[in-house]
């Protein structure tokens, strides 16, 4: 089985374009004010646009209102939306009910006990996507993009309901170590292919996509 890639917080035209060069298999748009990735719903339009056909197009949004949903899902061309915030089960049923749209939950881990409630998600979402827990110490840490990486080995072994991707501090020199650790079959980059946080490097893009190709 070949590796899927999810190259995260897309915003300018080079950064798409690169990502789907590389053969990248979904680009995710942040919704996110507080983001030094995010972008606006006109400007997600203008850069789905410009994808090829069978590249997946995901939403990404922190604890959104019903209101950013549907500006969001009313405008922009999507397949899937992520949940990266403190969204409840319950929550992720109803936005996935009320946009028709497939749902990826992100579940932050740090611990073991944090796996916990991954099942429970299962059964409301259609992914998982684990990424690193920031430490309490972190000042300003982002609910994603943060460079960070969890003990792999958490996920080694392991199954759910449902299909997961692992994230977090991945970039071209540890992926192939953080998929045979975890097992992973699907990754998600953002800040592993950044010359600064928000802006991507159509370089480091190649880089990861060649490594997972290679795997």
């Amino acid at each position: 089985m070949s590796l899927e890639v999810k190259i995260c917080g897309i915003n300018t035209p080079a950064a798409l374009d690169a990502a789907v060069a590389a053969g990248a298999d979904l680009v995710g748009f942040v919704f996110y004010p507080n983001s030094p990735r995010a972008v606006t719903p006109a400007q997600a339009i203008d850069l789905a646009g410009r994808l090829k056909p069978g590249v997946k197009r995901v939403a990404l949004m922190v604890d959104p209102d019903d209101a950013l949903v549907a500006e969001v899902t009313g405008q922009v061309p999507l397949d899937f939306i992520q949940l990266h915030g403190a969204e409840t089960p319950r929550r992720v049923a109803e936005i996935r009910a009320r946009t028709g749209l497939a749902v990826i939950k992100v579940l932050k881990l740090s611990t073991a006990e944090d796996l916990a409630p991954a099942e429970t998600y299962a059964e409301v979402a259609d992914r998982l996507l684990f990424d690193a827990k920031p430490p309490k110490s972190m000042k300003n840490a982002l609910p994603g993009g943060n460079a960070l990486a969890f003990d792999w080995r958490l996920l080694a072994g392991k199954t759910w309901s449902k299909p997961w991707m692992l994230s977090g501090g991945l970039e071209p020199d540890n992926l192939k170590q953080a998929v045979e650790i975890s097992g992973a079959r699907s990754v998600d980059v953002s800040s592993g292919v950044e010359e600064r946080p928000g802006l991507k490097s159509p370089e480091k893009i190649d880089a990861f996509l060649a490594q997972a190709r290679a795997l």
